[in-house]
């Protein structure tokens, strides 16, 4: 494993080593001492495996396509965001916008994550293991949100055809959600994906889906608009 100590450097150059470490053929890096900065690890396009020996700021490999991403601490606002492919784990928690307009690819957060979650993605799953903030899944496309623990309020908030599971309590439910019963298949899969991850869980979820309401403009439900707008 090689190495990049980022006590002293600012996040260009450390971006910079990073990207010179790849087209050495380098497959996994270690990055020492991140100490919060932001937009580290961000627009990587191959594969390669990073390694974050602590907390990272806002932006953490951010509009990734490919990297396997490793962060041993917490996250800032905004972790993964615009994501196309690759794997993002957080040990701990992770702020404001984590997982937003991701369109492929996994990211697990282990502890809590803060509101936004998993706003306007477009594919792709994110799993975490506590709670999740207020306005988590607003406007999902698609993919799939699974939380092992409580929501806040505006739980998937005029979403399409994104699909949230949670486990613990709902403190409200967003415009045109509405909450299922998961099918036993789908249990499974959630099931195999906790599993992958090592992350614990209960053995029931709600399933959180859109009403429909919203998706075709309709006068005589002006009330649901207007609360929505």
């Amino acid at each position: 494993m090689t190495t990049i100590d980022c006590d002293g450097k600012i996040t260009r150059t450390i971006n910079q080593e990073i990207r010179r470490l790849m087209e050495e053929g380098v497959e996994e890096i270690r990055i020492l001492n991140p100490a919060a900065r932001h937009s580290l690890g961000v627009g990587l396009v191959r594969p390669i495996r990073l390694v974050f020996g602590g907390s990272v700021g806002y932006y953490c490999a951010g509009m990734i396509d490919g990297p396997a991403v490793s962060i041993h601490g917490s996250a800032g606002w905004g972790v993964g965001e615009g994501m196309m492919a690759g794997t993002i784990i957080v040990e701990q928690h992770a702020g404001n916008g984590a997982a937003a307009s991701i369109r492929g690819g996994t990211v697990v957060i282990r502890g809590d994550a803060a509101a936004r979650t998993g706003i306007a993605m477009k594919g792709g799953t994110v799993i975490v293991g506590g709670s999740v903030g207020y306005m988590s899944g607003f406007m999902m496309q698609k993919g799939t949100l699974i939380v092992c623990g409580d929501a806040g309020e505006a739980l998937g908030d005029s979403m399409y055809e994104g699909v949230i599971f949670v486990a613990g309590q709902v403190a409200e439910l967003g415009n045109d959600a509405v909450v299922q019963t998961p099918t036993p298949d789908e249990m499974q899969v959630i099931t195999e994906q906790l599993a992958r991850y090592g992350v614990d869980h209960p053995d029931e979820f709600k399933k959180i889906v859109a009403g429909r309401r919203l998706w075709n403009f309709d006068k005589r439900e002006w009330d649901v608009w207007k609360a929505a707008l």
